[in-house]
């Protein structure tokens, strides 16, 4: 009996933000092949009856190849088992779904493809960055830094102001990419946060501009990198809300503290009123 290989999306980290059905999927499998960089978090709620192998492929480490990756998908479902290929965000965005989805075929497996929360969206949100707005950026982006046969930034040309770029994969080359940034057009006034391990307790925002991008500390895996107003507009907008926020909480603060029976220093010194 033949079984059936699952292409699940992981979600940005949160296990909180993986689609009932990838829950559903992730308890009934057999298997589970994840990639190296599908947080602890989400490896944690995998249950105990399944057999979980890591088959990451880490930039610069040596480890399993695609191919392997490919054959082993193939040869589980073969065995009758019930396979999650987990993949951090969603396995259609810079997750080689594409050359998994092929050798499944050629093999006459079984698969569907069950979409996930992908990183730029989960960690706009964390950040608090529309990626949109109809008053600044009409377009987004979503490109990776490392590209088969080079870099994905070097062929851009000409940006739009209203553009809001997404890079995935951003690594430490924080030097090179504001480089490769501004010969694409974009200003080094132009604002961009850098977002790392969104969604999860070690999630880390760092916001500055093109021009001070090399500036940036390195971030933790997985990261990526925003650019364009819209980031600007939420380091400004939180800013504002912060203050005012702190402000107006330290008033009412204030308020609470003087109307409050414990801090009537008379009832208190005599023996005066209780709560209950």
């Amino acid at each position: 009996m033949i079984g059936k290989v699952y292409l699940v999306g992981a979600g940005p980290g949160d296990p909180e933000l993986l689609t009932r059905k990838a829950w559903r999927v992730l308890q009934s499998a057999h298997v589970v092949l994840h990639d190296d960089l599908v947080s602890q978090e989400i490896l944690r709620v995998l249950p105990l009856s399944a057999q979980v192998m890591n088959v990451g492929k880490r930039c610069g480490a040596k480890g399993i190849s695609q191919a392997e990756i490919n054959g082993l998908m193939v040869q589980l479902a073969r065995e009758g088992k019930i396979v999650a290929r987990l993949k951090c965000g969603d396995p259609l965005l810079f997750g080689r779904a594409g050359e998994e989805m092929e050798a499944l075929r050629r093999a006459g497996i079984e698969f569907e493809v069950i979409p996930g929360v992908t990183a730029a969206l989960g960690a706009a949100a964390s950040a608090q960055i529309s990626l949109t707005d109809r008053r600044h950026a009409s377009r987004v982006v979503f490109v990776t830094a490392h590209r088969e046969g080079g870099t994905g930034l070097r062929n851009e040309r000409h940006v739009a102001a209203d553009t809001t770029y997404v890079i995935y994969m951003p690594g430490h080359r924080y030097a090179e990419l504001a480089a490769e940034l501004q010969a694409a057009g974009i200003g080094a006034d132009i604002p961009c946060a850098v977002i790392s391990r969104a969604t999860t307790k070690d999630e880390t925002i760092f916001r500055t501009t093109i021009g001070r991008l090399r500036e940036c500390p390195a971030a933790a895996s997985p990261s990526l990198l925003v650019v364009g107003i819209v980031a600007g507009l939420a380091a400004k907008e939180a800013d504002i809300h912060d203050s005012e926020f702190s402000s107006k909480l330290n008033e009412e603060v204030l308020q609470l503290a003087l109307q409050h029976p414990y801090n009537d220093l008379e009832g208190d010194l005599h023996g005066g009123s209780s709560v209950e």
